[in-house]
């Protein structure tokens, strides 16, 4: 089983060729070595994947070698995840923090004004 199939099938990348190209970026790792995209996978393998968002490494064992892409629901018992829960609780608030960070951008100055800001703005200023 190749291993961008397999990735992709097991919906850690919602394309293939995304799944290829973190394979040929040497992002992908079996035993501490880079594997390529052609790469045949066995049930018992650990990888390392990094996660959707890049803020930390999956560490996983294939459980399941799935040829198609599948719900999810069957997709995550493809493998076993071996993260360390620290690990994923430190990503969880990296996300939170991005979370926060976006919706106070919304709120907040957005760099030019809008023509219906900019006359609030001096409507404003006028009094």
């Amino acid at each position: 089983m190749r291993a961008d199939k397999w990735l992709w099938a097991t919906r850690f990348y919602k394309t293939r060729s995304n799944a290829a190209h973190d394979c040929a970026a040497r992002k992908i790792k079996r035993a501490g070595n880079p594997i390529k995209a052609s790469t045949a996978l066995k049930i018992g393998d650990h990888l390392v994947v990094p996660s959707l968002d890049g803020t930390h490494k999956r560490s996983i064992e294939i459980v399941v070698l799935i040829e198609k892409r599948v719900k999810a629901s069957l997709a995550s018992s493809a493998f076993i995840d071996h993260t360390p829960a620290e690990i994923l609780a430190e990503a969880e608030v990296r996300r939170l923090a991005n979370k926060e960070n976006r919706d106070n951008r919304k709120l907040g100055d957005q760099g030019r004004l809008t023509k219906k800001k900019r006359r609030d703005w001096q409507d404003r200023d006028s009094f």
